[in-house]
């Protein structure tokens, strides 16, 4: 109910292709993903209000951002971008900003803590004279004093971007890579350079209140996992484990199973070659055919052979501007496929495998004018400044 009636952040999210590019010069990788994810951003209480929820145990608000909110990944996404690129910082900048924080996070600590020196010892009051810690949102109004954090939260100097004119950023961009929500991959040509930069990431994580998740983070080395794929300085690899878990299912028994299968295809679909054409069948396929009355021998085919395409998947190459490209096309009657490639070693190595299903209307082109439109396909999502 919140989402459907949540008006859309317009801010633009990060292509999966755009952060895979750019990283045929690495020979050493790191991968840091943020701890607690959402949780990090605090919510303001009018957002408190609206996300509230009931369950067997009473009424519950959230005190930090939930997954599952619509706006959620863009406004973190938003954090992180401006963290890494240094857009604008809040009134007096960050260092002011971070004290601020530690202060208001230490204050009611300090309150729990303290004990007048003339009064009885701690350890001996009776269980109901011992403070405890205050976990919700109606504790905490019951309260005397008001919580400095949530005050700090609330003030409407807090969030940079609602201010009329936030201060303008004296930071300088940590690299020239975006990240993607809270996963950040980024290297470097030595190792010396790679642990520079993973210097500059933490320091400016330190400044900007951002925490990294030891045991999710991957540094200084040959080989990283990100966004499900495998990166390396000979390429990019599909998730193993992932193709291994699609060439193991069976035919679904409906079109919203065979809806999930092709999603799930559709992102490793650059290195899948012909996947438009064997696809374009299942594709087509309604509910009734997946009941009695139905003929899925075709789609079985088609099924069978893109699973046995995704068991061979190769390893795409890094593409390299300095080399000469190579474009193989081909359409039939139903389907463009491109493949873009590179020479290394005197051996011809894809880069990209694309291709989609021809349109009604593009059904009557002459095989020439297909070729065109598959060149032109590959143009749109392979061109680069």
């Amino acid at each position: 109910m919140v989402n459907a009636v949540t008006a859309i952040l317009e801010y633009a999210m990060p292509l999966v292709d755009d952060l895979l590019r750019e990283m045929e010069a690495y020979l050493w990788f790191c991968s840091v993903d943020a701890a607690s994810g959402f949780w990090a951003v605090m919510m303001t209480q009018r957002a408190r209000k609206v996300s509230a929820f009931v369950c067997a145990l009473g009424h519950f608000e959230w005190l930090r951002m939930p997954f599952g909110l619509k706006n959620a990944p863009m406004i973190y996404q938003r954090m992180f971008d401006n963290a890494l690129w240094g857009f604008v910082q809040p009134k007096g900048g960050w260092r002011q900003f971070a004290e601020v924080v530690r202060e208001a996070e230490a204050r009611p600590l300090r309150a729990h803590c303290e004990v007048p020196a003339t009064g009885p010892d701690p350890v001996n009051l009776p269980q109901s004279s011992r403070l405890v810690p205050i976990k919700l949102d109606a504790a905490r109004s019951a309260h005397n004093g008001v919580d400095p954090f949530s005050q700090l939260v609330n003030s409407p100097d807090a969030d940079m971007f609602l201010t009329g004119e936030p201060d303008e950023s004296s930071l300088v961009p940590v690299f020239d890579r975006r990240s993607i929500v809270d996963d950040i991959c980024f290297g470097a040509e030595t190792f010396g350079a790679c642990l520079a930069m993973l210097d500059r990431l933490l320091s400016r994580f330190e400044g900007c209140r951002i925490s990294v998740s030891f045991t999710k983070s991957i540094f200084g080395q040959a080989r990283v996992d990100f966004l499900s794929h495998q990166v390396s300085s000979g390429g990019i690899r599909a998730d193993p484990k992932k193709l291994r878990a699609i060439t193991e299912l069976s035919l679904p028994a409906s079109k919203k199973g065979m809806q999930a299968f092709l999603g799930a295809l559709n992102y490793y679909s650059r290195f899948i070659q012909d996947f438009a054409g064997y696809a374009a069948v299942l594709y087509q396929l309604t509910d009734d055919d997946f009941t009695d009355r139905g003929d899925l021998t075709v789609a079985r085919q088609s099924f069978a052979a893109l699973q046995q395409r995704v068991a061979e998947v190769p390893i795409l190459r890094h593409f390299d501007a300095s080399r000469a490209v190579h474009v193989m096309l081909f359409a039939n009657e139903w389907a463009l496929s491109t493949t873009l490639m590179q020479e290394h070693d005197d051996v011809f190595h894809p880069v990209r495998f694309s291709g989609r299903v021809l349109k009604p209307s593009e059904l009557n082109y002459h095989p020439a004018e297909n070729e065109v439109l598959a060149l032109l396909q590959l143009l749109k999502q392979c061109y680069v400044n």
